[in-house]
């Protein structure tokens, strides 16, 4: 077993639970992690025998085009795309940040967590 780790990509988008966030967007960040079986693709060297790179940040920005008002709906639908396109990951884990969000005060980002394992 072990862990694939997308951290720190970011996105400009329009997310938000009020409409003017959804007109005028904001930057957000993905962090992935996602636990499979990683013994193949080491002792193969070959990219067919694990979880490509590029395929999961497109899934990612493909999901970030598609306005949400919460956050956990997107990490959900992440979560989601995840776990349907890649049947051999057993357990995904998806922190989304929301930058600088309208708080009425100072905060640097908003973040919310989420996990999901296969049974």
């Amino acid at each position: 077993m072990g862990q694939i780790a997308l951290e720190g990509m970011e996105f400009f988008a329009f997310h938000g639970y009020y409409d003017e966030e959804q007109k005028i967007g904001n930057k957000y960040g993905i962090d992935l992690f996602i636990d499979t079986d990683l013994h193949a693709a080491g002792a193969s060297d070959q990219l067919r025998e694990t979880v490509n790179y590029e395929v999961l940040y497109r899934v990612v920005a493909e999901e970030m085009q598609a306005p949400a008002r919460l956050l956990e709906h997107l990490g959900h639908r992440v979560l989601d795309r995840i776990l349907a396109e890649f049947p051999y990951v057993n357990g995904v884990r998806v922190c989304v940040s929301k930058f600088n969000p309208p708080l009425g005060g100072i905060c640097h980002r908003a973040r919310v967590t989420l996990e999901r394992r296969r049974p």
